[in-house]
């Protein structure tokens, strides 16, 4: 049933009547708002950066993971590292070196496997697809499928716990909108494909479920369909294909940047884009409670301008319940920008529900990121 907000239509004090835009002189904003930035919202004026702390302790404690620590190639991704869980999402850090050698299954969800580095082939049920980094690989719930790398691969591995993915709605933006459907690129039953099915000898196939693997093995290989038909398949979509949602007079919030949605969390991608030219509107991410989310970023590369020392291969984690936004850094830059335009690529994974920090990610953590918002004038 459609939820009726408590009617709230206040002011106080100096305030802007636009959001993220023409802020009072001197002040600094913060959003606290409701599921993300679809509910209601509360635009506050501060004198100091929110995020001015001397010291910040105990589980909400924003984080940081250099996953490039994580260097042990795993055959198959089910021995990948965990990052990150809750009930309905798995997010791990798969390095490759070679093929692997058996078939993998996930019966406990759909899969969205993010190249980060690498090249090569997926085969599946469904036929053939070539990868590169910067490819999004969906792969739906009950497919069996093998990653052939063709240069060592690195793969963000997230996962619809119970659930499936599906594109956001794009609204009065229309189907075109961010990306064109018909830029999602099925699996082709071509030569290649059918090559690979006449791979001899035993071929093992690794199935997940509820976090267990169990092994069948067939005298043959079991990717040996001649043909499908339906609405039901892999896709790739490749993140230079992805148009952002911009506005030249207004910072638009990440949600604008969803890629792909599940029942409890959202993929968004942010990837090059203009900055904002109207003198008043905010050219950096806002300050903002997300206190109905815990907050994931991989960044993927290029210059990622509202982070300090933050580099390719890493990942952040702001739990549910704290205000953060830009760096010192990137305030500098809050009315007018160095450049013309962004050149970062990161995914985003917003969850509803509380993200545990496996201790894989534990070993490989920046403890001093929590620090990198210090600022000497916090106290002024």
């Amino acid at each position: 049933m459609a939820r009726k907000w408590i009617p709230v239509r206040e002011a106080q004090g100096r305030h802007s009547r636009q959001a993220h835009a023409d802020l009072p002189e001197g002040t600094y904003e913060r959003e606290v708002s409701k599921e993300g930035f679809f509910g209601p919202a509360a635009l506050f004026h501060h004198r100091r950066p929110p995020t001015s702390w001397t010291s910040f302790e105990g589980p909400l404690r924003p984080r940081a993971f250099d996953l490039n620590g994580l260097n042990e190639a795993h055959a198959s991704p089910w021995d990948a590292p965990s990052v990150l869980r809750n009930a309905s999402c798995e997010i791990r850090f798969w390095k490759l070196a070679a093929p692997m050698p058996a078939l993998a299954r996930d019966a406990d969800g759909d899969l969205l496997l993010f190249v980060h580095t690498g090249a090569g082939e997926l085969f599946c049920d469904y036929g053939r697809l070539v990868y590169e980094a910067g490819d999004y690989l969906y792969l739906p719930r009950g497919t069996m499928w093998r990653l052939a790398a063709g240069e060592p691969t690195a793969v963000l591995m997230i996962e619809a716990t119970g659930a499936h993915f599906g594109l956001p709605e794009k609204g009065m933006l229309g189907p075109h909108a961010v990306f064109d459907p018909a830029l999602l690129d099925t699996p082709q039953m071509d030569e290649a494909f059918r090559a690979h099915q006449d791979l001899g000898g035993d071929h093992r196939v690794e199935i997940k479920k509820r976090g267990q693997v169990s092994i069948a093995t067939y005298p043959y290989n079991p990717l040996d369909a001649v043909g499908w038909h339906g609405d039901l398949a892999p896709v790739r979509l490749n993140v230079r294909h992805i148009r952002p949602v911009m506005s030249h007079r207004y910072h638009v919030p990440p949600s604008a940047h969803a890629t792909f949605v599940t029942d409890r969390f959202v993929v968004c991608t942010f990837a090059p884009r203009p900055f904002e030219t109207d003198p008043g509107a905010l050219k950096v991410p806002f300050f903002h409670n997300n206190d109905d989310f815990d907050e994931v970023l991989f960044y993927h590369a290029g210059d990622f301008f509202s982070r300090d020392n933050i580099d390719a291969g890493m990942l952040t984690f702001h739990p549910s319940g704290f205000t953060h936004g830009p760096h010192p850094k990137a305030l500098k830059n809050m009315l007018k920008s160095a450049k013309p335009a962004t050149d970062e690529y990161a995914v985003m994974i917003d969850t509803r529900d509380p993200l545990d920090v496996a201790p894989e990610a534990a070993s490989v953590e920046n403890l001093a990121y929590v620090d990198s918002w210090k600022t000497r004038d916090a106290a002024s």
